[in-house]
């Protein structure tokens, strides 16, 4: 059984949310994005997304990009990010699953990218630009190597969220509003009828990611939602100590602060 299965099936059974949290490997460098991957697993979070640094994240805010140009300018690419995950994968033992961009997959080659994964322990792959109508370009490798890929649905995916719902696996990406990654204060999005529409048509764990930053969203979002996804107030928060001890602090701080908002 996928990771990602095993884990929501655990908290399903605990009856609790998940939190899935996200930071760009390499940034600001890779030994950092290891010992925050550890950081993250011992504080309790339930599945880490690695976001492999790319030079246009068009689906990302500025947090993110400019985690992205720093981790490139430290040479950070696939092949390191790949090298981090069989380095740690023995010692992880939470589903992990990359962030990237199709062009990522394509220039590396499909299949052996996949291979690659499995050999590694990549458990997903949350792909922006990737959408689900055109995810058969890589289903055939998604099966053949047991590496699943999360869909995104958002609030106006209406009459597509019948397909992506039934279709999907692992969890749902669900996106709380329009727009790029980002810390928001607010969001205008009926989740409650979002929520209703996808929970018609399947049970998979239904999570929500984009702007959420804080404990008291994330009590909010657990209303709705099976978990939620931070990216862009863990980024920052690695990204505002000057040194190690520092940056691990900061990333305990947020991290204690998101789950005190668990329900």
């Amino acid at each position: 059984m996928n990771r990602i299965d095993e884990r929501f099936n655990k908290l399903k059974a605990e009856n609790k949310k998940a939190l899935i949290t996200f930071l760009t490997v390499g940034d600001p460098d890779v030994e950092t994005s290891e010992k925050a991957i550890f950081t993250m697993q011992s504080e309790g979070v339930d599945l880490v997304e690695l976001g492999v640094p790319f030079s246009d994240p068009s689906a990302d805010g500025p947090t993110i990009q400019r985690a992205d140009e720093r981790a490139i300018e430290a040479g950070c690419d696939i092949f390191k990010v790949f090298e981090l995950v069989e380095k740690i994968r023995d010692k992880v033992e939470i589903p992990l699953a990359f962030l990237l961009y199709y062009n990522v997959i394509v220039q590396y080659g499909a299949e052996e990218f996949f291979k690659r994964c499995a050999e590694v322990g990549v458990d997903g792959l949350i792909i922006p630009d990737l959408p689900y109508e055109e995810s058969d370009e890589i289903k055939e490798y998604t099966e053949k190597y047991g590496v699943y890929q999360i869909s995104l649905v958002s609030p106006i995916s209406h009459e597509r969220v019948k397909d992506i719902a039934k279709n999907s696996k692992g969890f749902l990406y669900c996106v709380s509003s329009l727009g790029v990654t980002g810390e928001k204060t607010e969001f205008g999005t009926n989740f409650e009828e979002f929520v209703g529409t996808i929970k018609k048509y399947s049970d998979i764990p239904a999570c929500v990611g984009f702007g959420i930053s804080n404990g008291a969203q994330v009590k909010d979002m657990c209303r709705y939602f099976d978990g939620v996804i931070v990216g862009s107030a863990i980024v920052k928060a690695i990204a505002s100590g000057t040194n190690g001890e520092e940056r691990t602090d900061n990333l305990k701080k947020k991290i204690n602060d998101l789950k005190s908002g668990l329900i």
